[in-house]
């Protein structure tokens, strides 16, 4: 008796020891969902490719970091990444495919307003969230978009007044036929008019257009103290090299849709007065910028190269995690709600959402490109700029009456 007693007293230590095992060693329920998956939209081939990789490699980054920090709720972060071609009615397709079939519980991505507009309706009609990391025309403020990039009122028309007063105020605009290109440009006779400027001429060249004939043929008749360019990809080498070309070096260019990535890829420092304007430069002193390159060259390799929109695309991740931190949760109408409240430490100081719009608090500094294409700060405003994605110098009503007529191709 006394032996079959110890016997079943030790097959109850063993259950009980196999027991404690099992709840040490368990997965939590969260892991045992498996991946949070989110969703990046970018151009891996096409004409916006060499603009667009950099961001590619910077929401890498934010991923990786992450998983390294224990990935987020107990769960790994798994980015699936689609190719838009450059094409938005491909970033749409992309989206929903992204939402529906891979269950993304958030996307990034998109460079121009026409991609964005296109991906727009998609992610509204799910109730869903994306990060949008390019500097836009403003003009929205939709429910289900995140806007890290710079509204005008951060970028181009502090930009194109700094520009005017060093240069002078005979403005010639040129840009991409699209959305973003119009619309601002819209924004900016407006605004140089009102700055008692004058605008000569205004054209615009297809996407990854390469004939520059008219332009050349504009600038030479008419003279500009200077010229604004929205052009964006491939169409600056163009542009660059007719400039070039002409012996036109030394003409003043502010170029708004350019960062390192495009000014080292086509050669901008070639021109002896070209300057662009963002909130980061790859360039700008500072141990947390630093930081962030070392990191970033360390993953994604030594000859990658960073942009604003790269470092934006970088504090969209950072932002929706914190936010996912703050709640618990991956889902979606939590994550949406939350976000309006998170700021997160960056390269550049910090970046910090404005619940009211949507958008971000932004620096901007302006930048003359050397030889080699690399930006060296000339001018910082010494404030964070508020968003104001309706320019607050003409009426909410005015603008709406603009934008029938200040439509781009699609």
């Amino acid at each position: 008796m006394r032996a079959r007693l110890a016997l079943l007293g030790g097959l109850l230590l063993v259950l009980v020891a196999l027991l404690v095992l099992y709840l040490v060693n368990r997965p939590s329920a969260e892991a045992a969902r498996g991946p949070i998956v989110i969703g990046l939209l970018h151009a891996l081939s096409g004409s916006m490719a060499t603009s667009e990789a950099p961001l590619v490699a910077s929401v890498k980054l934010a991923v990786e970091e992450i998983n390294a920090g224990g990935g987020l709720l107990g769960r790994r972060v798994e980015l699936k990444i689609e190719d838009t071609r450059s094409e938005p009615r491909v970033a749409a397709a992309a989206a929903e495919r992204l939402i529906s079939n891979e269950h993304a519980v958030a996307l990034f991505g998109c460079w121009s307003s026409n991609c964005r507009q296109a991906v727009r309706p998609v992610v509204e009609t799910h109730r869903h969230l994306l990060f949008y990391p390019l500097a836009y025309e403003g003009l929205e403020q939709s429910p289900h978009i995140i806007y890290t990039g710079p509204t005008p009122n951060q970028h181009a028309l502090p930009a194109a007044d700094w520009a005017m007063t060093g240069f002078g105020r005979r403005v010639y605009l040129i840009g991409t036929e699209a959305l973003y290109s119009r619309r601002v440009n819209a924004m900016l006779r407006d605004f140089i008019l009102l700055s008692g400027g004058q605008v000569l001429g205004e054209r615009y060249v297809p996407l990854a257009g390469t004939d520059m004939s008219g332009v050349l043929a504009d600038l030479q008749a008419l003279q500009p103290d200077l010229v604004l360019s929205t052009i964006g990809g491939s169409s600056n080498r163009a542009f660059f090299d007719a400039l070039v070309a002409a012996g036109l070096t030394d003409l003043p260019l502010m170029s708004l849709r350019a960062a390192e990535p495009e000014m080292t890829a086509y050669d901008g420092g070639r021109l002896d007065r070209h300057f662009t304007a963002w909130s980061y430069l790859q360039s700008q002193p500072g141990p947390a910028n630093q930081a962030f390159l070392a990191r970033l060259r360390h993953s994604q390799g030594e000859g990658v190269q960073v942009s604003d929109p790269a470092v934006s695309a970088y504090i969209g991740v950072q932002l929706w995690a914190a936010a996912v931190r703050e709640i618990g949760s991956v889902q979606t109408d939590a994550v949406n709600a939350n976000v309006l409240q998170q700021s997160v430490a960056a390269p550049q100081g910090f970046a910090a959402v404005d619940g009211q719009s949507r958008h971000l608090w932004r620096q901007l500094r302006i930048a003359q490109v050397k030889p080699g294409g690399q930006l060296g700060e000339v001018f910082m405003l010494p404030r964070y700029i508020k968003p104001e994605p309706w320019p607050s110098f003409r009426s909410n009503e005015h603008w709406m009456a603009v934008l029938p007529h200040a439509e781009g191709a699609p």
